[in-house]
């Protein structure tokens, strides 16, 4: 498997998955707990908004660090700020002053990581294995997501939020430690079209940001309400899906290095919609849900290697791959935030959560539609690219 002898995308996948090890864990709990520490449905909601609409005003910033001091090092710091919000979370009960240091806290920890990290992989992997890459890197954040989120869930009611989350910020720390051995990419303090460049990427984004927002953050809190804010069972639902999704990844990331993009996308994106039907169907009894949990956690783990293929290969090929991804990553806060506060005034007004939960089909649904595009004329390349390089 030749996309397993880049030693620095290998370096690249082990920080993830050590980083995967905190997200899947306290990461996963970031919402419920705040719902749980007293703050309102409609308050998890616009908080997390707010911390995104915080990110995009922070994030030009992120460019002119990066020039001064390189992306690695920005990744790294990036990483140990994602580790200080932790401890913080375990401060939180209800609506007041630690919440809001929470959040502003969370933006800029966000902002400088993912904006980085993204671009940092998207430079230093491989055009013609990025699929496996992204692949292997979803199937590894999903077998590290079989165990952490009952061991959150179990370190939250055994030795409660202080210990869980301090735990989950040092898991973050050591989750930098691989990086030190990867190399650095500078950034040209001028990117003439680099703007211009991005749109593709802002728009993919755009639609992604939405889907998540109101896929994910919304079905979160939904699922966890549904098995009586246990703590336990949360963490036990969390941990079956991540089982059912291993190895979903893995295998739609060889189809689409094989050139088999546009099919994948019509059979990912088709099957993701339906599961997240099933999901909103399944909502009102608590096995029902968790078995839908587990089954959408397939169509995520499809879903994101033939959405992330694509931003990350035109990404490669931009005049600046940080500012693409700075670009795309402010694209995506917008999505999430509008469908977030979408979804909380729908409930604020009384709408059915299950109707609310349909919400991630419309971005799902123009998503479709670009990377279809996308890859219909990436085909013929991809197909050349494959019969020269061997498996």
């Amino acid at each position: 498997m030749a996309f397993f002898r880049n030693r620095t995308v290998n370096l690249l996948n082990l920080h993830y998955g050590i980083h995967s090890i905190a997200l899947t864990g306290g990461g996963a709990f970031f919402g419920v707990y705040l719902l749980k520490s007293g703050v309102p449905l409609q308050g998890v909601l616009v908080s997390i908004a707010s911390i995104l609409i915080g990110r995009f005003i922070v994030r030009p910033v992120v460019v002119p660090l990066a020039v001064r001091f390189g992306v690695r090092t920005m990744v790294i710091v990036g990483t140990c700020m994602s580790a200080m919000q932790y401890p913080v979370l375990s401060f939180v009960h209800g609506v007041g002053p630690a919440l809001f240091g929470l959040c502003a806290m969370s933006s800029v920890a966000d902002t400088v990581y993912w904006s980085t990290y993204h671009a940092y992989f998207a430079v230093l992997g491989e055009g013609e294995h990025r699929g496996h890459h992204v692949g292997a890197r979803e199937a590894i954040a999903a077998m590290v997501g079989i165990v952490s989120p009952l061991l959150a869930g179990f370190a939250l009611v055994q030795f409660g939020p202080k210990v869980a989350f301090g735990v989950t910020g040092f898991v973050l720390l050591v989750a930098a430690l691989p990086l030190f051995w990867t190399p650095d990419v500078r950034v040209a303090p001028q990117s003439p079209g680099a703007f211009r460049a991005s749109l593709s990427g802002i728009k993919l984004f755009l639609c992604d940001g939405w889907v998540v927002g109101t896929g994910y953050f919304v079905w979160q809190l939904a699922l966890f309400m549904s098995l009586g804010e246990n703590f336990l069972h949360f963490g036990g639902a969390l941990a079956l899906a991540a089982l059912v999704g291993a190895i979903a990844g893995m295998f739609l990331g060889r189809t689409i290095d094989s050139g088999h993009g546009t099919r994948m996308t019509a059979f990912a994106l088709g099957s993701y919609a339906c599961l997240i039907m099933l999901r909103a169907a399944a909502l009102r009894d608590p096995w029902f849900a968790v078995a839908a949990n587990a089954f959408a956690s397939v169509g995520s783990c499809l879903y994101a290697p033939t959405l992330m293929t694509a931003v990350y290969n035109q990404a490669q090929r931009a005049p600046c791959t940080l500012r693409f991804h700075v670009a795309t990553e402010g694209g995506w806060d917008i999505g999430c935030a509008s469908g977030l506060l979408m979804a909380a005034f729908l409930i604020w007004n009384g709408t059915l959560i299950p109707l609310v939960l349909l919400l991630p089909l419309i971005g799902l649904s123009f998503a479709f539609v670009q990377l279809r595009a996308y890859y219909a004329r990436l085909a013929p390349d991809a197909m050349r690219m494959a019969t020269r390089v061997s498996p």
